[in-house]
């Protein structure tokens, strides 16, 4: 018998599409500001974007940066890349973008499939996050995910981020969940899968891109609606 009752799932990547949805917001923005002014393409933009966006994320949370500097920064040197010098504008781009990206509501193949034979299942299912509250918020709300979770825990609301095991402890005790009962579903091998397993909960890693890990985590799949093999 199955001896799960608990499910924490990540958010952006593991359900929420965020690659395509980040492509639909930035090419809106690219429309809206007239960017083709000073960058070549669309696709530019994104690639040159989610290059300053990663590098970003990993020093906030490394606690390198602040969130209030995150979210201008990012633009402010994904258009100095292209030559522009403009924190007016870059400050327009990232306010516009906290409210566009989060209205995209692509989910990643079959998530919706998954999530309703869980429910049957009267699986007991949370979010855990690194992601802003209020821009989670948005995406649970357009993506129609939220009739699925009992909680939607980031790491502002608990003040701590993943892989910090605080974070999982604080979602373990809102959950009124046992750790031998609970498993971590991810597709970041640091933030969702190490945090977890520090934390003492068994994981499932989402390695799309097969790459080599130097722990084996408890499960590995390749696609989010693979987790039925194991539940």
């Amino acid at each position: 018998m199955n001896r799960y009752r608990f499910l924490f799932f990540d958010l952006d990547r593991t359900l929420w599409d965020w690659d395509t949805n980040s492509v639909k917001a930035l090419t809106e923005l690219y429309n809206t500001f007239s960017l083709d002014k000073w960058i070549p393409s669309a696709v530019e933009f994104n690639q040159i974007y989610n290059t300053i966006n990663d590098r970003m994320w990993h020093d906030y949370q490394n606690g390198l940066i602040k969130k209030e500097e995150l979210r201008s920064a990012r633009f402010e040197a994904t258009l100095a890349h292209f030559g522009l010098s403009s924190p007016e504008l870059a400050l327009k781009i990232g306010m516009a973008y906290l409210k566009v990206a989060p209205r995209q509501n692509t989910l990643m193949p079959r998530t919706i499939e998954l999530l309703e034979y869980l429910k049957t299942k009267d699986y007991r299912m949370a979010i855990v996050t690194n992601g802003f509250a209020e821009v989670q918020t948005v995406k649970m709300d357009y993506s129609g995910l939220n009739a699925y979770f009992d909680r939607v825990i980031t790491s502002e609301s608990c003040g701590y981020l993943k892989p910090r095991p605080e974070i999982f402890h604080h979602a373990l005790s809102s959950m009124h969940a046992k750790k031998s009962e609970t498993l971590m579903i991810g597709d970041d091998w640091e933030t969702d899968i190490m945090g977890a397993r520090k934390a003492g909960i068994d994981q499932v890693f989402i390695n799309r891109h097969k790459a080599g890990v130097p722990i084996a985590p408890t499960f590995t799949i390749d696609r989010i609606d693979e987790l039925l093999h194991i539940l």
